[in-house]
């Protein structure tokens, strides 16, 4: 080993977090800054060795979960509307009338990229390449052909040529066809500022004259072919720095293009001539406002809508579907045309990327394994079945009637013990009255023969007390009233009763029962497999269905349930479901036992975690009672139906600009569960203060009634 690379090692690897903060400066720095990171080596070892600041030498502590401090009392682009009084288009259109000439800054004012960075583009480039770390790669050939052309020409503006020519020295790539690909890519996923498309064209209207100016490396022609593109048409000329050898942030390229539209008139001693009357809009503190007004232009900022990315969205998930959706988000909330509610907001930045994440991974598993039709239960699948149909349209999908209360009847006798724990152990003590109980099993007829239940008692005790102390046990009765509530002490004994009444239990039910089997038998003929979709979380719906279907009623189809999430560690049955998940019968999407387990130890029902997802599938329709001899029955209907469809309406807009944004790079669509969760789970940060007011705007009952 030479002695460069022994002391490389002494220096770098040896101590794991001066590795980390060596690597954090020196990548992807060039000429002085590189110099600086081995000042800053230096600088690392001395304090660790010589001043003994051991700390130096620890990796940072990893964050597992993220915490966002979301706005609870407004929504977020009406909190940018309010801070932002002149962002409105008649503002804009205004102050334009009083110019010769309105100049636009090109992109993130008028063309929006759907990366939160714009380096993430070369993501795109890299895989159409096919070359790895292609990112890192590009972003350094850029880096080192503006030092070179500062050192030639004591400016760095450079167009795409000299970037690949360093690419092509460094990677090989033949360079024609690699500018053809990154200028593909640009023009596949560039897309119009809806504000600013308003802007220019009311200007247009007004008979303005348009000129654009960028500090870019693309060439003008494929600047033009972009706006173009985006509706961005009849623009007097177009100024691209690197064709110019200028740029805005120094102001010079400003002052070129009012000397090319004015002529000597532009020119004098202070910059200011009266001659010059152009107002330029764009988005750059710096090369936008203040280099502008320095050139004797005046200047009309736009906003950065990334201003408030690093507060509010989720950074904790895989590069480029992070970047696409904390882009997709903030250029739609943050442009300034419309403010929306935070119901819609609640749909659009936390329930649009698990809508589109899990209908994608509901249509890949159907795509591998054969499916014949997707049933979408009611009525979790009402939303998810729109934005489906929206995805991958003619495929044979069905919104279909079925909730917990229509399964656990039909079950009856079947699970005799999951229909006592749903409708009676897990409702003692919330202030139910045994007459309530009855009636939500639809028996309230036992209301009446309530009277027998003494005898009852003395019969069951004789029968399972034999041999002991009778009257010891006669003592514990307890009489059943229908006006008293529902406790620990009669909750066992009121299934005693409802188990002696068994017969009449399930005559009543037998007619639902045949009723839903007709119903199933309809919807599940011609398909021999078929998936069932719902939100979870034990799978139960799923679940009953299939038994159901195959053994109780011997119809020949299978099915498997499709669930977003499973029972937690939370839950007092963990397990339930596991033989089921394990054998392939359910399939989870977001999280399960087997796969992004620091899921499964986060979400937490006691804290209403299921609440918060449920409201983001929850539907204005009405809650479905079950199957009977004259139709389907349903009940009432969730609080807050408006709230409820602008959950939708946000969600259903989400899917549109993703899909819409990436509509050439399918392979965005692969949204994995982990990722799917992340928006929300950064906005359970700060003690879930802003899950709980979305949640105080429902009033969202999940058990069953």
């Amino acid at each position: 080993m030479s002695f460069r690379m022994r002391l490389y090692g002494f220096l770098v690897n040896r101590v794991p977090g001066i590795t980390y903060k060596y690597h954090k400066v020196h990548d992807g720095s060039f000429g002085f800054s590189k110099f600086l990171s081995y000042v800053y080596l230096i600088w690392l070892n001395f304090a660790y060795y010589i001043l003994f600041c051991r700390f130096i030498g620890k990796l940072p502590k990893q964050i597992m979960f993220e915490d966002k401090k979301i706005p609870c009392k407004t929504s977020e682009s009406e909190a940018n509307l309010k801070a932002n009084p002149k962002l409105k288009v008649s503002e804009y259109v205004e102050k334009a009338k009083s110019y010769d000439y309105v100049s636009f800054d090109v992109f993130d004012t008028l063309i929006f990229r759907p990366l939160s960075q714009p380096t993430d583009l070369f993501y795109f480039i890299g895989k159409e390449l096919g070359i790895m770390d292609f990112k890192n790669i590009r972003t350094w050939a850029e880096a080192d052909a503006r030092f070179k052309c500062y050192l030639l020409n004591k400016h760095y503006e450079i167009g795409l040529p000299e970037i690949w020519e360093n690419l092509s020295e460094d990677q090989g790539t033949d360079a024609k066809n690699g500018m053809l690909v990154e200028e593909t890519v640009e023009k596949n996923l560039c897309y119009a500022n809806p504000f600013m498309l308003k802007v220019w064209n009311e200007l247009k209207k007004q008979g303005t004259k348009i000129v654009v100016v960028s500090d870019m490396y693309l060439p003008e022609r494929i600047v033009r072919e972009i706006l173009e593109k985006n509706g961005f048409t009849g623009a007097e000329k177009i100024y691209v720095s690197n064709e110019y050898s200028k740029n805005k942030y120094e102001g010079k390229l400003f002052k070129y293009v009012a000397n090319d539209l004015y002529g000597n008139s532009s020119k004098n001693k202070d910059n200011n001539s009266n001659n010059i009357k152009i107002l330029h809009i764009g988005d750059n503190p710096k090369s936008d406002n203040e280099s502008a007004k320095k050139a004797g232009w005046d200047a009309m900022p736009y906003i950065q809508t990334n201003k408030y990315m690093i507060l509010y969205r989720a950074f904790d998930m895989s590069y480029m579907v992070g970047s696409a959706y904390r882009a997709v988000v903030n250029n739609f909330l943050y442009n300034g045309l419309e403010s929306h509610s935070m119901e819609y907001e609640y749909g659009f930045v936390y329930g649009g990327i698990f809508v589109l994440g899990y209908c994608n991974f509901i249509h890949d598993y159907c795509h591998k394994n054969n499916i014949d039709k997707l049933l979408f239960l009611s009525r979790d699948g009402d939303i998810l079945i729109k934005a489906y149909d929206y995805m991958f349209p003619g495929e044979n999908t069905e919104y279909v009637y079925w909730s917990r209360k229509a399964a656990t009847k039909l079950m009856a006798d079947y699970d005799r013990h999951d229909y006592f724990r749903r409708f009676i152990y897990h409702k003692i003590n919330q202030d139910y009255t045994i007459k309530d109980i009855l009636k939500s099993m639809e028996i309230e007829f036992l209301v009446d023969e309530l009277s027998d239940w003494k005898g009852i008692w003395e019969k069951w005790n004789k029968e399972h007390y034999k041999g002991k102390d009778y009257e010891a046990v006669e003592k514990k009765y307890i009489d059943l009233k229908p006006d008293d509530e529902l406790t620990e002490k009669n909750g066992y004994l009121l299934r005693r009763f409802i188990d002696a009444k068994w017969d009449k239990v399930l005559k009543y039910y037998s007619e639902q029962e045949k009723a839903a089997k007709e119903y199933w038998t309809k919807h599940t003929e011609n398909a021999s497999k078929v998936v069932a979709i719902d939100i979870g979380w034990a799978g139960s719906g799923a679940l009953a269905l299939s038994f159901l279907i195959e053994k109780a009623w011997d119809l020949p189809c299978e099915i498997i349930g499709i669930i977003a999430g499973t029972n937690t560690l939370y839950n007092s049955e963990p397990d339930a479901s596991e033989p089921f998940l394990q054998s392939g019968k359910l399939v989870a999407y977001l999280y399960s036992q087997s796969h992004n387990r620091d899921l499964l130890k986060k979400h937490d029902p006691n804290k209403d975690y299921n609440v918060f997802w449920e409201l983001l599938l929850s539907s204005p329709n009405p809650r479905f009672e079950g199957f009977y001899a004259d139709g389907p029955r349903f009940g009432k209907t969730d609080a807050n139906p408006k709230g409820i469809r602008e959950v939708q309406l946000g969600i259903m807009d989400f899917v549109r600009e993703y899909t819409e944004h990436f509509k050439e790079y399918p392979y965005m669509f692969n949204i994995s569960g982990r990722d799917a969760y992340a928006p929300l789970l950064a906005a359970s940060g700060n003690k879930e203060k802003y899950l709980k007011t979305i949640e105080k705007k429902f009033d969202l009952n999940i058990n069953v009634e």
